[in-house]
């Protein structure tokens, strides 16, 4: 079973369901406290540095609310041809964001934040995916905008859902696209002894979850 320090919880700074499921897959226990940072898109930004630095922010104004425990921020953009994709507005928009991304490679990043203000220990970086659309008809277009999906994920589509018919190929990881780097993520969770492996001969299927410290 899971088990929680008092002096060390983690909280994800997201209210993204994508992010909470992946944490959740891995086997981590967490909180989550939304960060009210706004995600805005810049003209020609460098991608990488702009999503960590949103990042960053988001688990900034968590972590000075709760300095004891360990706070996870992340964002997302789509990138093509150097424009950036955030999340659409409208039907109109996300069709747009379709065209634009049928049959070509985009890259998705998603920069990352991990901080404890207590402990004076902050961590960031940016994962970026390269990945192919096959050519979209306008009928598949004009579908999948109709449905829920496209309309709270960067660059109109969710690999992990009904848009994973839109992808022909992908080339690094697929957790980046989905919203979070869970590797590098787990690494420095591990690295920092945030979490640990449970040990004991017990430990069955069902307590798959990691020890908090």
């Amino acid at each position: 079973m899971i088990r929680y320090a008092l002096n060390s919880p983690i909280i994800l700074a997201s209210r993204s369901p994508r992010r909470n499921e992946l944490l959740r897959q891995a086997g981590l226990n967490f909180s989550i406290i939304p960060s009210p940072v706004e995600e805005k898109a810049e003209p020609n930004p460098d991608s990488a540095a702009y999503v960590r630095l949103l990042a960053e922010e988001k688990a900034r104004w968590v972590s000075m609310r709760h300095p004891e425990s360990w706070i996870i921020g992340a964002d997302t953009i789509v990138v093509i041809d150097g424009m950036v994709l955030e999340k659409p507005d409208s039907r109109h928009t996300a069709e747009a964001m379709l065209r634009l991304l049928s049959g070509k490679t985009h890259i998705v990043f998603t920069g990352y934040a991990i901080r404890n203000e207590s402990l004076c220990r902050f961590f960031s970086d940016t994962v970026q995916t390269e990945v192919t659309f096959k050519p979209l008809s306008e009928m598949e277009i004009a579908w999948y905008a109709s449905t829920s999906e496209p309309y709270d994920k960067a660059g109109a589509y969710a690999i992990q859902g009904l848009g994973t018919f839109l992808v022909q190929r992908i080339h690094g990881s697929y957790t980046c696209v989905v919203g979070l780097p869970v590797c590098e993520v787990m690494d420095v969770l591990i690295r920092e002894k945030v979490i640990e492996m449970p040990t004991s001969p017990e430990w069955t299927l069902q307590d798959k979850k990691w020890t908090t410290n």
